[in-house]
């Protein structure tokens, strides 16, 4: 399912226009990005968590040359389930 096709069911399930079904989709991602940019954890009861993880520095390797690599840390977004997403889906 892609945006276009989410946007047609959250319209057809709330009865509102694909217009403002589509405002309301990009409202919650920038809510949800811009809760994550300050740190914090968004968490939808039934559905899951999302939240900033850590990825230490470590060594890599340049698959082109072989030589090591110092990768940066880095901050991921990472996305843990709900209990009632997981028992939907199985």
């Amino acid at each position: 399912m892609n945006k276009s096709e989410l946007i047609d069911q959250i319209a057809k399930q709330a009865d509102v226009s694909k217009a403002a079904a589509g405002r309301a989709l990009d409202a919650t991602i920038t809510a949800v990005k811009g809760a994550m940019k300050k740190g914090e954890m968004v968490t939808l009861v039934g559905f899951g968590t999302f939240y900033v993880g850590k990825r230490a520095a470590r060594n890599g390797r340049n698959p082109r040359t072989g030589a090591t690599i110092k990768i940066k840390a880095a901050k991921i977004p990472k996305f843990r389930a709900g209990k009632a997403l997981k028992d939907s889906v199985n």
